[in-house]
């Protein structure tokens, strides 16, 4: 369970972080912030995905026991499962939590597994966010992967964001970009994600996940020819939250 949080409000909270480690790294970042009251207790959500990778082992190095969730669709490719315990193997991080969404849920909403094809929030909303937010309920914080290059929605982000007004996320790697990715998992002879060879720079569910083209972005193969660009757990009342917001209402 979280700490007892006697003190000042969230945006207040993530205000001071951000002016407290604006000038740190991201591994000076997961250091301090692990440790900051301000922050409280935190759990690092991954993907297992095409750059997970470099934050598991950041984590892996600094704190391996962080609880990590990992939230497993029951429509993720072959390959995001193998990758999973591969990495869970290879880093030995110690606190690893497989979340899953409510059989009954699942068989109520999505009896024959074809949700997706006629309402893809829908179907993120049962499989992912809902399980998520059950599985963070316990925290008072996040980690997330997420980075200013990958898309518009996430052009701003700081190291620290409110989430309406409740919990902490937290973003190192903010501020990093593709190149940094590369050449630290060059230097820390890190395995890659499977997919990412075949042309998958951002891997979500088989269904809603295809390859990119050479110079689209890295995450136009996610939910390809629809408007939808975030599976929801970013977002707050329906709104992406993301750098230099108070809150998200």
């Amino acid at each position: 369970m979280p700490r007892d949080l006697n003190r000042n409000p969230v945006a207040e909270r993530v205000a001071a972080l951000n002016a407290r480690y604006r000038h740190h790294s991201a591994t000076a970042v997961l250091e301090h912030a692990l440790k900051d009251d301000d922050l409280g207790q935190v759990a690092l959500v991954s993907s297992f995905g095409a750059e997970s990778v470099v934050l598991l082992h950041l984590v892996s190095v600094i704190a391996p026991e962080t609880p990590v969730l990992f939230v497993d669709t029951r429509m993720l490719f072959q390959e995001t499962l193998d990758y999973q315990r591969e990495l869970a193997e290879k880093l030995a991080l110690c606190d690893i939590r497989t979340i899953r969404a409510h059989p009954k849920k699942v068989e109520f909403e999505d009896p024959d597994g074809t949700l997706h094809q006629f309402s893809t929030d829908s179907c993120c909303n049962i499989r992912k966010v809902e399980p998520l937010e059950r599985a963070l309920a316990g925290f008072d914080g996040w980690i997330t992967g997420r980075k200013r290059f990958q898309n518009a929605d996430r052009g701003t982000i700081d190291f620290f964001e409110n989430e309406g007004d409740f919990r902490i996320k937290v973003n190192p790697l903010a501020h990093w970009g593709r190149e940094d990715l590369e050449e630290y998992i060059v230097n820390n002879r890190l395995p890659r994600h499977p997919l990412v060879a075949k042309g998958y720079p951002s891997i979500g569910c088989a269904p809603c996940t295809s390859p990119v083209k050479p110079g689209e972005d890295p995450r136009a193969g996610r939910w390809r020819g629809s408007q939808k660009t975030e599976c929801g757990i970013h977002f707050v009342n329906g709104k992406p939250v993301r750098g230099n917001q108070e809150n998200a209402a």
